[in-house]
This record gives C-alpha cells, sequence and structure tokens, in this order.
C-alpha cells in the first residue's frame, strides 16, 4: 500500500475510519489532532500493543516493543534509565569514532562511484554492539556479518506479501514452506549468538560500572532475583536486545540513505549545509551531537529528511485498554489502532511546502532550530520510542562529519535518479550509486 492512500481514504470517510480484512478491523487515526488527542491527551487508555499472529510467535510478548502491561513498564523504564546512563558515558565517544570510520571508507572509493547503503548499515549496527555488547566489530568479521544479515531479513520481510499472508491465515501458513520459514530461523540465530555474549559477560563481569546493556540487565537481575514482582529474565533482555537491533540500526541507517539521495537532487541545498559547517568547525574538527546548536540548517535538514522521506508505512499499532470516544467516533476495548504518520506530514496546515524538501519547516524567522511536535515519527504519548535521542545523535553526527568532508555527485552520465520509495513495512530508498568527492580536492 502506497503511503499517499491512507489520508485519500480520510477525506473520504473522516479522520477516524475503520479498515476491515484479516484477522480484526484496523482503526485509521488521521490527521495531527486526532493523533494528539488520542495519543497524548488519552496516552494510558492507547497504551496497549496488539501482539499479530506472526509478532506472537516472534516476539512472544516480551521485551519493550511489543510487550504489555507490568512487564512492558518494568522493561521500558530500565531501557530509557540504562540508554541515558550510556549515552553520557560511551555512545557520544562511539558515535563519533563510529562516524570518522564512515568518512575513511567513503574516502576509500576515491570519488568513484559506489552504494552506500551497506557501509551506513555496517556503521548504524556498530552503535547498536556497543550499546548492547559493549564493543565494535570489524567489517569483515564473519560474526558481525551474520548478525547484520540476520537483523536486515527480518526488516525487510515486514510487510512483505508472505508476512502479510501469515497474518490473514496463521493456520495454514503453519503448514506452508513459505519465506517466514527464514525469519523465524533468523530469530533463533539470533536467540544463540546473544546467548553466547550473555555467558561471555557473565564470565568476565566489569571491573568496575557496567559498560554495556548487557552488563547492566545482568546487574538488574541480581538485584531482583528476590522480588516476585520482577520481570527481569534472559527472555526479556534477548527481546530488548532484538528491540533494539530491529528498531535502531534498519531506521537510522535508511534515512541517512535518504538524506544523501535528497542532497545529490538538492545541489543548493548540498551548498547550504557546507557552507554552515565550514562556518561553523574546523578541518580537522570531528562534530558531534553536542554541536549541534552550531549548525541549526544541518539539524533542521536532518529532520525534513524525517519528515519528507518518512521510512514507516504507518506508525507503530497500539491497543485501546477500555471503552473510549475519540472526535465524535467510539472506538471499543480491544481494538487495534494505527496512526497515519503520513497524513500529518503532508498537511498543508501544518507544512508551507509539504511537498517540496525543505528545511525551513523546522527553522523559525531568525534561522534558529525549531523542534515541532508535528514529527511524530518516534511515536507520541507513553509508548514514544526510546532511541529517539540516540537515533538524532547518530544522524547528525554521521550526516555532518561526511558532509563536512565529501560533496556528494551522481554517477558521471546519470542525468536523475528515483526519489520514489520501495515499498514495505519500511520504505526504503531504490538502490543507488554516489560519488563522494573531498572536498579538499576540488577547486
Amino acid at each position: 500500500m502506497h503511503p499517499g492512500v491512507l489520508p485519500e481514504m480520510a477525506k473520504k470517510h473522516g479522520n477516524v475510519f475503520t479498515l476491515r480484512g484479516g484477522t480484526q478491523p484496523v482503526i485509521i487515526l488521521s490527521g495531527f489532532e486526532t493523533i494528539k488527542e488520542a495519543l497524548i491527551k488519552h496516552s494510558e487508555i492507547f497504551a496497549g500493543r496488539p501482539l499479530t499472529p506472526f509478532f506472537k510467535v516472534i516476539t512472544k510478548g516480551k521485551g519493550i516493543v511489543f510487550a504489555n502491561g507490568h512487564t512492558w513498564k518494568q522493561q521500558r523504564k530500565f531501557g530509557i534509565v540504562t540508554m541515558q546512563k550510556l549515552g553520557k558515558k560511551v555512545l557520544t565517544h562511539q558515535i563519533q569514532a563510529e562516524a570518522q570510520q564512515l568518512v575513511e571508507i567513503f574516502a576509500s572509493a576515491n570519488g568513484q562511484p559506489f552504494d552506500p547503503s551497506l557501509p551506513i548499515i555496517n556503521s548504524t549496527s556498530n552503535v547498536a554492539c556497543a550499546l548492547v555488547f559493549g564493543r565494535r566489530y570489524s567489517s569483515s568479521d564473519e560474526e558481525f556479518l551474520k548478525l547484520t544479515e540476520i537483523v536486515n531479513y527480518n526488516t525487510e520481510f515486514g510487510g512483505t506479501f508472505s508476512h502479510l499472508l501469515y497474518e490473514t491465515f496463521p493456520w495454514l501458513m503453519k503448514h506452508i514452506p513459505w519465506p517466514y520459514k527464514k525469519s523465524f530461523v533468523c530469530v533463533d540465530d539470533l536467540l544463540s549468538y546473544v546467548k553466547k555474549e550473555i555467558e561471555k559477560h557473565r564470565v568476565e563481569p566489569p571491573m568496575e560500572e557496567p559498560q554495556d546493556f548487557i552488563n547492566y540487565y545482568l546487574f538488574q537481575m541480581e538485584k531482583s532475583k528476590n522480588d516476585p514482582t520482577s520481570t527481569y529474565d534472559e527472555e526479556n533482555l534477548f527481546q530488548c536486545i532484538s528491540d533494539i537491533f530491529s528498531a535502531g540500526t534498519d531506521t537510522t541507517a535508511k534515512t541517512l540513505q535518504w538524506a544523501l539521495l535528497l542532497l545529490m537532487t538538492h545541489p543548493d541545498i548540498q551548498e547550504k549545509v557546507h557552507k554552515e559547517l565550514d562556518d561553523a568547525f574546523g578541518p580537522s574538527q570531528t562534530i558531534g551531537y553536542q554541536d549541534r546548536k552550531k549548525i541549526p540548517y544541518t539539524f533542521a535538514l536532518i529532520h525534513e529528511v524525517m519528515r519528507y522521506k518518512c521510512i514507516l508505512l504507518t506508525g507503530n499499532p497500539r491497543l485501546s485498554l477500555q471503552d473510549i470516544t475519540i472526535l465524535g467516533t467510539f472506538i471499543p476495548k480491544g481494538s487495534m489502532i494505527v496512526p497515519d504518520v503520513h497524513s500529518v506530514f503532508s498537511d498543508p496546515k501544518i507544512w508551507e511546502t509539504p511537498k517540496k524538501f525543505n528545511p525551513s519547516h523546522f527553522l523559525d524567522k531568525d534561522g534558529k532550530f525549531v523542534d515541532r511536535e508535528e514529527l511524530v515519527l518516534f511515536g507520541a504519548g507513553s509508548r514514544v520510542c526510546i532511541g529517539k535521542e540516540l537515533a538524532k545523535m547518530e544522524l547528525i553526527t554521521f550526516f555532518s562529519n561526511l558532509l563536512r568532508a565529501f560533496t556528494f555527485k551522481l554517477p558521471e552520465g546519470v542525468k536523475e535518479v528515483s526519489t520514489e520509495p520501495v515499498l514495505g513495512f519500511t520504505l526504503t530508498p531504490q538502490h543507488y550509486k554516489l560519488c563522494a568527492i573531498p572536498r579538499n580536492s576540488e577547486t
């Protein structure tokens, strides 16, 4: 389904309407005010997460993203606190180091055409590895390559015809050898790898404070072992790790791929970014998240990429935990709710030029960055993504260091590239090649 379909349906059926088909009716929330009314003003009522047949098998309702009730509240709180601690101590440095690695990899192409997707995916995956395992991997490491392949397969499988068939006919699909079985194998392979890492962390506990997510979690498991209300166990630890990899690496990598593609098709905007970076920093300085206030146009551009080429087909679904009426429409307890984020991002009442790539959407009249609440890409209310700040840290650090080092151009002879997405669970750029021209070599 194309992302423009649901906003068109809302024009005909109103901002709260129902889609029927599959195992359960789905209620669509269209427009910012509707989403705000439900997910922010009535956040606790829509705090549930529906478990579709496929994700019930894959996640068992564990972790953060797909858990509910007490388990979700406990795992989410732990995840937020732990990521804040690691963000200050470990991740800021790690992200800057990965950004420099990415610059070196791009430079090794010597200005010749190459596909940037794999190096970008490897860099974002290594940030997740630093967060979870406490170390980075070489891009040629076999275990690392297998890990990224597992995560990529499962994120790309979501939204495919095979996935939708499983969600619609789970009783039938269990007897048919469709590609969903490879997805289950990927989950088992990831589980095996994580178990090995957990045992390594148990054998070699940190000398002082924990330095990664697994160490913090094992410490919390030990601390809570006599608490009958504790949900800290290996099943939840595994699913938290799976959530971090699938949500953290794929979305950030694809947003960065979109950003570079859009700069090649908007050279005037690329030129403005170059000027801002040159005015703000010296030639050898590594740029970090802490520098974002010095580069408001560049920071605004990253947010505009997330709006203009939103990688989500829809917002993550919610479950209503009690009966409620939203804008005159009755929504019964147990309903599946899906926020249509594209209806917000294409609204001319909110954005000056919704159909154009325009970083000024996130700037005020004085050129200062404005963090707009209408950018609901990370969700809203009690289920807002806990990796929101980490994603922004990665995006601005990777993007600004790449743009300070290179001018991005289409390969010789290529006049234009498609900016239409490949449809799936996420909206991916079509494969493209670029030329990263070192700026110190330009005349």
